[in-house]
């Protein structure tokens, strides 16, 4: 038997199940891109939002690329349990606020209808830094993308996220133009008004008719969201059937730690996420800078460092004693960039660093430097790049930062230590791959080829107070390899902490 709504009042006790009834609520929230994340995160907290306060705040997912999470939830009517792993034992609790899953390339219609209605409240986002077809930095489409160039032509068969939220919208715009909030949820600096200026700017050209109702009805707040959610494991379903005596083809894996915090700029109505943990704040800059430096920097570097030195696992690469010292000296570089928080937050940033730590070598989080390695290209600007401009820009060094991108230049080249090809998931996998068979083994001329990629380094790559230190430690991870190179780093006096 699947776990769905018939099964559900069967659950042993120790599993929680909704304060609700599931099959009452109706669709208040439509969220693109309803991976593990978002299960494990944003449904979550509107799980316990509903419980707490009531509201018809089911949620409508939709996959834009693969019917995967479609195929696995629609036969449990939305159901999912969410495997919380700890060092002690495992917490299990089944979600009952995904009210529908829609598979966009398959089920259009429905999805364009479900932005539309008038009862749809929010719309939010998680799809990874390259969902978005965009430069981040500019706040532009990547108007020559694939995605991007097939919804200018076909408006009425979009497969990007922008495509298909501008058809939605102008849908809605057609019906009743009720006001709408869109809020974004990837890691992406200020992501609220990034998104604004990506759709604003795909609108003006497919739907500008809309764009005083745009303007005037929908608002998009900035968001900062954390928890570590690992690639669910065979294992995890098979587990799941024990522990809740019945299958689940949609179990997601999570730690412990989860965090919202929500720029508090809403079209209108919204659930009380505010009872259950989220922070609502005026201003989201200061969180999501700490978040994206500290947390998804140290994850960055463990992934393609610790991925070289042969750790399967983040919580492998950061027991070790030169991985914790160099994750931390990065930390304390990128800590020295953050923005003041106001006095009422309470953020004590040496405990989060601390915090940080003490997560990453959760063991049974299982988060596999892999999954971490992918679209590089996409997160380390915002990651690595934008603190080593921020530091140098104050005459500050920026040793860790240079070893790690030295790190991700290593990785990209496409083969690790011992010569076995690396599979290089990332957009600019074919330019990495160009660069790296006109420079066979010579580690100083491919990192200063990679280093002058435009989209990625802009003028930084050329920078001798960067390129130099970063061309270095390119050169000792081909020569003396990666657990070397950072033991070295670990037991310079002037970085050891």
């Amino acid at each position: 038997m699947r776990l769905n709504l018939s099964s559900l009042a069967t659950l042993p006790a120790h599993v929680q199940r909704p304060a609700y009834n599931p099959a009452s609520l109706e669709v208040g929230i439509v969220h693109l891109g309803i991976g593990a994340f978002h299960r494990a995160h944003q449904a979550v907290y509107t799980d316990d939002a509903i419980a707490a306060a009531g509201g018809d705040w089911g949620i409508c997912g939709v996959s834009l690329k693969t019917p995967t999470v479609r195929d696995q939830l629609v036969p449990q009517n939305g159901l999912y349990s969410v495997r919380t792993v700890a060092r002690g034992p495992d917490a299990w609790r089944v979600v009952g606020s995904v009210h529908e899953v829609l598979f966009s390339p398959d089920q259009l219609a429905d999805v364009v209808a479900r932005i539309a209605r008038a009862e749809t409240k929010i719309v939010t986002i998680t799809v990874t830094e390259k969902g978005y077809c965009a430069n981040v930095a500019k706040r532009e489409p990547l108007w020559d993308h694939a995605d991007i160039a097939n919804d200018l032509l076909h408006a009425n068969a979009p497969v990007s996220v922008l495509g298909v939220l501008a058809l939605g919208l102008f849908e809605r715009f057609r019906k009743r133009g009720e006001p709408l909030t869109v809020m974004c949820c990837d890691n992406l600096p200020e992501n609220g008004a990034v998104l604004e200026s990506l759709l604003h700017h795909f609108v003006q050209r497919q739907y500008p008719q809309i764009m005083p109702w745009l303007r005037d009805n929908v608002r998009f707040p900035s968001s900062m969201v954390d928890r570590i959610v690992p690639a669910t494991k065979p294992e995890d379903r098979t587990d799941a059937t024990t522990a809740l005596g019945v299958a689940d083809e949609g179990v997601v894996r999570a730690e412990p730690f989860s965090q919202w915090v929500i720029e508090d700029n809403f079209a209108g109505a919204r659930p009380a996420w505010e009872k259950v943990g989220a922070q609502l704040v005026a201003d989201v800059r200061p969180y999501e800078k700490m978040k994206l430096r500290l947390l998804n920097g140290s994850h960055s570097l463990m992934a393609y460092l610790g991925f070289l030195a042969g750790f399967e696992t983040i919580a492998e690469t950061v027991t070790n004693a030169s991985f914790a010292r160099l994750v931390d000296a990065l930390m304390v570089e990128a800590a020295s960039t953050l923005e003041p928080f106001p006095a009422s937050a309470n953020v004590d940033v040496a405990a989060y660093r601390a915090q940080l730590i003490e997560r990453f070598a959760n063991p049974n989080t299982g988060h596999r430097c892999a999954q971490i390695a992918t679209d590089g290209s996409q997160k380390i600007p915002q990651r690595w790049l934008a603190v080593a401009s921020d530091r140098l820009a104050r005459g500050l060094d920026v040793s860790a930062l240079a070893l790690a991108t030295a790190g991700w230049i290593r990785y990209v080249y496409g083969k690790d230590e011992v010569d076995i090809p690396i599979n290089i998931n990332d957009p600019l996998a074919s330019e990495f791959a160009a660069i790296a068979t006109k420079h066979p083994y010579d580690a100083l001329s491919f990192a200063d080829a990679v280093l002058r990629i435009e989209p990625i380094f802009g003028a930084l790559g050329r920078n001798p107070a960067f390129a130099a230190p970063v061309k270095r430690w390119v050169s000792a991870l081909f020569r003396e390899g990666a657990l070397a190179a950072v033991d070295s780093f670990s037991a310079d006096t002037a970085f050891s902490r």
